[in-house]
């Protein structure tokens, strides 16, 4: 009975020296264990920085996207041309979306309209400008005809643009309307110069030649200065000739023609 319980206490005493040992061993190792360098925390996506806006990404608020894309147009017009005048070309000069065009347009006549019903405004505007600055009906013609040169001058891209009616839909109101009121401008011009009146719904054969006249005689002055035509002429004339001086000219022999009887 008592080896029994000796054995037992000598059995106790080495289980506790057993778990004293471990238990001294463990925090050992913990002592002497390297420090593990701390896990790298991946950043999620809300955690990122916002990437930094390009220049051209400028946000558009509701209602001016429409204009921001026929400047971006009319800037592709004059620097490439109708044939570089695309509905990409127009999105990505704007920095908005390959769809953008589409939705305020429809295609490309319809943002090739709209933006000749631009250049038909500042056309007439020009014009109208230049006659009020003169004072007799003669003064006001020539002025009226140099705007008009001028203006083709400064944006040859829209001006070729608006007289391409195959590339317009004259049916959309806006290129309707101010074609419609540039040609009541050449018709009040030519009315003046005649000293009369003439509506532009309803023209005698006399006040229709003289329209005629006057338009073909600018706008095929206009087109041959474009192409680089007159140059020939110009070099043939007297020294310091200039391209107003000559189309002055043309005007003055015009003028004379017609009030011959």
């Amino acid at each position: 009975m008592t080896s029994s319980i000796v054995k037992q206490n000598l059995y106790s005493v080495k289980i506790a020296t057993y778990n004293g040992g471990m238990a001294r061993l463990s925090k050992e190792n913990k002592a002497t264990r390297p420090t593990r360098p701390p896990t790298r925390r991946v950043a999620r996506a809300a955690d990122r920085p916002a990437p930094r806006r390009r220049t051209n990404d400028t946000p558009y608020h509701h209602g001016d996207l429409h204009e921001a894309l026929l400047k971006a147009a009319e800037r592709v017009l004059e620097r490439d041309g109708l044939a570089g005048l695309t509905l990409r070309a127009v999105a990505r000069d704007a920095g908005v979306s390959h769809a953008a065009p589409t939705h305020h347009f429809g295609d490309l006549t319809g943002l090739l309209s709209e933006l000749a019903a631009i250049g038909f405004r500042q056309f007439g505007q020009a014009m109208a400008a230049a006659d009020a600055s003169a004072a007799t009906p003669p003064e006001k013609g020539a002025a009226s005809a140099k705007a008009y040169v001028a203006y083709a001058q400064a944006h040859p891209g829209m001006y070729g643009l608006m007289f391409r009616s195959e590339r317009l839909d004259h049916a959309r109101p806006s290129l309707h309307e101010a074609s419609e009121a540039s040609f009541a401008g050449l018709t009040r011009g030519v009315g003046a110069s005649r000293h009369e009146q003439i509506s532009k719904e309803q023209l005698t054969l006399d006040q229709a030649a003289a329209i005629a006249s006057a338009w073909s005689l600018v706008h095929g002055f206009t087109m041959l200065l474009l192409d680089g035509r007159l140059k020939t002429i110009l070099d043939r004339s007297p020294e310091g000739t200039s391209v107003e001086a000559l189309l002055t000219a043309m005007l003055r022999l015009s003028a004379g023609r017609s009030a011959r009887p």
